[in-house]
């Protein structure tokens, strides 16, 4: 054994051991249970950084872990490899995206396997591959004939500069979040996904993901936003049409005074009259270039247009004027709001700002408010006034009933809303998967047909920064044959946004090589759900519920059984440098690779592992990274200097162990029972490791002053250290095992168990309470009765003056805890 730990050389060693014996790759296996376990996979964009070796160091501990128990595991990995940032980087570098993304991904693949992790490289998946893309290509045209993918025009967020839509949450502070260009809105043909089809689903399932942190629930179900109201048609003034608004208040219709539009209604332009157009018109492109998530906020400042039209409110027959509002989305409802400036505060605001009148239909209990003297809105329940029939009735009640006379009277109807969308997919960007469509003049969209898939994406792009999408000046490309009519048609040029990719390949990493579809159906259903998925709280809406909504379309499909795609999910928190996230922008970043090569990679995930709790912001200490060196150095010198004394030990026999020696087993065990317990379900690898360096402590202390009949607890304990640190730090581990006489691997070894019997405490101390103040310490064997237990605690010295002269009566004993004795 070399005296000294020399991680380069050990790594390198059993890096190539795994490689050639395939030691991670998972095939089915019935008769075994498996286990499948993944992190988010990452975009391609040249360097791994200290986030990936966290997430990725937490994901292989519990791949390893599981493997050691005996579960059949599946850890694979793969890239998110299509999107904006390649082509922007080959219009600076004068490249193709597709070179540079592969280009990545050799270089962050040899990083990966730097970090030993133990992933089943024969599933690698890249989005961007045709044997990738061309199935969800197939897919799409499955939701189309479904009526599950559509195009409509829409309003969306523009960037000029990326000549691209972006998501709302792409937009910050009213700029792209890849360019700091300013969004402006903009009216585009977009392709859709019905998602809003399975919102109740979505909403109904959250409730069955109990290993879902309920942060994210949270988050989800305020994302889908189900809300139960009433749609209520305001008549326009002087015309037949109708506004149709939701509300969850109907019970202040009485109160709506007048109308609030989102400036992207379709009728916004419609309602203003010659003299209002001008104003009506500037202020829709001011709101276009402001930043849709600010508008939604309650801090807003509230602006608006008169649009010069007026509607009728059909309860109260009040001629109500039409605004247009920057706080009115198209997003939730109808796009019109009722404004009801007595009891919305937004309203409130407005109606101060522009002097609209206030109507108040609500009181407190056993008050009565003056509109003229309100100085906000009153937005608790109480009493129906001003409201007719509905006078007097608690507001609560009015809602139901109010209802119920809006449907009878045909002017409006009980229904439910979500505040959750359609996904518009459509980006205007080339390295993207071609969206398999052809537009015909005479025949309209018609789906690329079955034998002409894949729509390849070629290669051939123009990559200038300037004039949109290059797929759109691609001849060979656009122009193509009708399938239906035969004429002259062009090929659809909008590309897939890369949230669709991500939103499956968990389900083919089950089947990656599978040619006669999307998914075998038979693998899938060994493998699905993943039982644990690991990722960044940012993906906590977006990603997460697209993957939750395609996983039930494939299920409707007959792709697949399963519903939700992740049973298990943990959000590791960021890496801080400085008191700041890690980033090339704020010049805070570790570097893996100098890392690696100067303490190698078992310390640089030791660190990240033991440094905080996953689920924590991780602050980088090169500290804390030296100390996780020092320790492994002395662990490896430890199996150094005892090792020669191993040769022909056996297990420890209890019986034959001094006082010292028991001791030492017994922490043994209890340091197996708390790093099983840590590490298995918990997570809490940062206390499991501190556990095991506590044992360290306590072989260190005794085996200098140890007797020979000793030496076989010093081997266990010491055999113990290497199994409990194997998931931390593959290599290190593996390589003192293989030192200490062992031809098998660890993960053949399996997890080490404790001996029951030898955890238990020769003696436990129980408190002892009179009227329940301490008054002493007992100290009894862990198998005591409570019978033995009580005579201990009364016959006890110290506790014997404050029973003298009194009676006992009542004894109360918690088990291995306390007796407290009532005495009168």
């Amino acid at each position: 054994m070399e005296e000294r730990y020399i991680p380069a050389r050990v790594e390198d060693k059993w890096q190539k051991e795994w490689e050639e014996k395939q030691s991670f790759k998972a095939t089915e296996d019935p008769g075994k249970k498996k286990y499948y376990l993944l992190e988010m996979f990452p975009y391609p964009s040249g360097r791994i950084h200290m986030g990936h070796v966290r997430n990725y160091s937490i994901g292989d501990v519990i791949a390893r872990f599981k493997r050691m128990q005996g579960f059949n595991v599946l850890h694979p990995m793969g890239w998110d490899a299509f999107g904006m940032p390649a082509e922007n980087a080959a219009i600076q570098h004068k490249s193709h995206p597709a070179k540079w993304t592969y280009e990545n991904i050799d270089y962050m693949r040899g990083q990966l396997k730097r970090l030993g992790l133990s992933y089943d490289w024969e599933r690698e998946i890249a989005t961007c591959n045709l044997d990738y893309y061309k199935w969800e290509q197939q897919v799409f045209l499955e939701m189309y004939r479904k009526g599950l993918a559509y195009k409509k025009r829409s309003s969306v967020n523009w960037c000029p500069n990326c000549e691209t839509v972006l998501a709302n949450e792409q937009v910050e502070d009213g700029c792209c979040w890849r360019c700091d260009s300013e969004v402006v809105q903009k009216d585009l043909e977009q392709w859709f996904f019905r998602i809003t089809d399975y919102a109740q689903e979505l909403l109904d399932d959250t409730f069955k993901l109990d290993g879902w942190p309920e942060r994210v629930l949270t988050m989800q179900r305020n994302w889908i936003g189900r809300s139960v109201g009433c749609e209520i048609d305001f008549p326009l003034e002087g015309s037949l049409n109708k506004i149709k608004v939701f509300t969850t208040r109907q019970d202040t219709v009485f109160g709506a005074t007048f109308m609030s539009l989102a400036p992207e209604h379709p009728l916004a332009l419609e309602l203003a009259t010659p003299e209002q157009r001008p104003q009506v018109e500037a202020f829709i492109e001011k709101v276009k270039r402001s930043d849709r998530l600010k508008r939604g906020s309650e801090d807003q400042e509230k602006e608006g247009v008169f649009t010069g039209s007026y509607c009728i409110n059909p309860l109260t027959n009040r001629r109500m004027p039409i605004f247009l509002a920057n706080f009115v989305l198209m997003e939730y409802g109808t796009g019109a709001v009722m404004a009801v400036p007595t009891h919305d505060q937004r309203d409130f605001e407005f109606a101060r700002k522009y002097d609209l009148p206030l109507q108040v239909v609500i009181n407190p209990s056993g008050e009565t408010l003056a509109a003229e003297g309100m100085t906000e809105a009153f937005t608790a329940d109480g009493t129906m006034v001003n409201s007719g029939r509905f006078d007097g009735m608690a507001n609560t009640d009015a809602k139901e009933a109010i209802a119920d006379y809006l449907q009878k009277e045909g002017i409006g109807k009980k229904t439910v809303n979500f505040r959750l969308r359609d996904w518009g997919i459509s980006r205007q960007r080339y390295w993207g998967n071609p969206i398999p469509v052809i537009n015909c003049d005479l025949c309209g969209i018609v789906p690329v047909p079955p034998e002409q898939l894949p729509v390849v994406l070629p290669m051939d792009a123009a990559f200038t920064g300037e004039g949109g999408n290059p797929l759109a000046a691609i001849p060979g490309f656009v122009n193509c044959e009708c399938p239906v009519c035969g004429k002259s048609a062009r090929r659809e040029t909008d590309t897939m946004d890369t949230f669709v990719q991500s939103s499956w390949y968990f389900l083919r990493y089950c089947s990656p090589s599978f040619t006669a579809g999307p998914l075998d159906r038979e693998k899938v259903e060994y493998w699905m759900p993943v039982d644990q998925y690991i990722g960044g709280i940012e993906h906590a809406v977006l990603h997460l519920l697209y993957a939750r909504f395609f996983t039930k379309v494939m299920r409707d499909l007959g792709y697949c059984k399963v519903a939700e795609p992740f049973a298990n999910l943990l959000t590791q928190g960021m890496v801080i440098k400085d008191g700041a996230k890690m980033s090339k922008s704020k010049g805070n970043v570790v570097d893996p690779n100098a890392l690696i090569e100067r303490y190698g990679a078992d310390t640089a995930r030791l660190f990240s592992l033991f440094a905080a709790p996953p689920e924590k912001d991780l602050d980088w200490s090169d500290q804390g990274v030296d100390g996780s060196y020092r320790f492994l150095n002395r662990v490896w010198r430890l199996v150094y200097d005892t090792l020669p004394s191993f040769a022909g030990v056996g297990a420890p026999q209890a019986d034959a162990l001094s006082p010292e020696g028991k001791n030492l087993r017994r922490t043994v065990h209890k340091t197996i029972r708390k790093v099983t317990e840590d590490v298995d379900g918990r997570f809490h690898f940062n206390t499991a490791i501190a556990a095991v360096m506590e044992l360290v402590n306590g072989i260190q202390a005794f085996e200098a002053k140890t007797s020979p009949e000793n030496v076989p607890v010093v081997k266990e304990a010491v055999e113990s250290v290497v199994r409990l640190l194997a998931p931390f730090v593959p290599h290190f581990s593996q390589e003192l095992w293989t030192e200490l006489g062992h031809d098998n691997t660890l993960e053949a070894e399996g997890w080490p168990a404790y001996d029951t019997d030898a955890v238990q405490d020769e003696e436990i101390t129980v408190v002892i309470q009179v009227n329940g103040k301490l008054r002493g310490k007992v100290s009894v064997a862990p198998a005591a009765t409570e019978e033995e237990v009580r005579t201990a605690a009364l016959a006890e010295e110290k506790v014997q003056p404050f029973l003298a002269d009194k009676t006992v009566r009542k004894v109360i004993y918690v088990p291995g805890k306390l007796v407290n004795i009532v005495v009168g």
